[in-house]
């Protein structure tokens, strides 16, 4: 089983387009998963236009992944191949492919495409 983790910015921008985030992980992943985000991964909602939103819409729908200390990208490049990392963050998703990582991210402001399935 994957574990899909949400990066801040993907969250936001599923509000920012109207996307369903959960329905287009559904439509695009088949194979078993589950979604995931890191601790300090909520601490950064906090902080953001629509955070409450946010919050929301993965309030009971994610798992949370306790993190000890560090940078939040980092986290997410030192996380196994187990884990698909799902980010808009262009530097992110560099450093993602330089580490043949698996990747989830929003095209044309419409739908989720998945990258390098291992």
């Amino acid at each position: 089983m994957f574990i899909i983790v949400l990066d801040t910015n993907i969250i936001l921008d599923s509000i920012k387009f109207k996307v369903d985030l959960f329905e287009e992980l559904a439509r695009i992943c088949n194979f078993q998963y589950e979604v995931a985000i890191l601790d300090k991964t909520l601490k950064e909602l906090e902080n953001k236009p629509n955070s409450k939103l946010a919050l929301q819409l993965i309030k009971d729908k994610v798992k949370i992944i306790p993190t000890q200390y560090g940078y939040v990208d980092n986290l997410l490049i030192n996380l196994d191949n187990k884990h698909i990392v799902a980010t808009n963050d262009q530097e992110l998703k560099k450093r993602l492919r330089k580490q043949n990582k698996s990747i989830i991210t929003l095209r044309q402001k419409k739908y989720l495409i998945l990258e390098n399935v291992l």
